[in-house]
């Protein structure tokens, strides 16, 4: 069973790889070019986009941890909830200073500009 994975895992990357370089290349020629003027780019240079923008926008790979919007919040109100009041209040406190002291206006006030 292990055989048959060793083989087949770098075909499946060899073929996302031609696959992916392939359409990137023909989205890249048809669109680019004719919108913006931009020249017109080669396989390899189509799989060196699709590499930079795995890299910057794709996590880790397929399932993988990679920084995502909905794991943070997550995380941040696990600690949250793991917090004293005390620690809620000083911690609400280091960000007000932060943020430059923005409060909600009290009721009945008018705004002075």
């Amino acid at each position: 069973m292990k055989k048959k994975w060793f083989f087949l895992i770098p075909l499946m990357i060899a073929v996302f790889i031609t696959i992916g370089g392939e359409v990137v290349l023909h989205l890249w020629n048809w669109l680019l070019p004719a919108l913006f003027g931009w020249r017109q780019i080669t396989f390899w240079q189509a799989v060196g986009v699709l590499a930079l923008c795995r890299i910057l926008f794709g996590g880790k790979g397929l399932g993988g941890r990679g920084f995502h919007r909905s794991n943070f919040r997550r995380r941040m109100a696990d600690r949250w909830e793991k917090m004293t009041p005390e620690e809620r209040e000083k911690f609400g406190q280091g960000m007000r200073s932060r943020c430059g002291g923005l409060e909600a206006p009290a009721s009945g006030t008018k705004d002075p500009a």
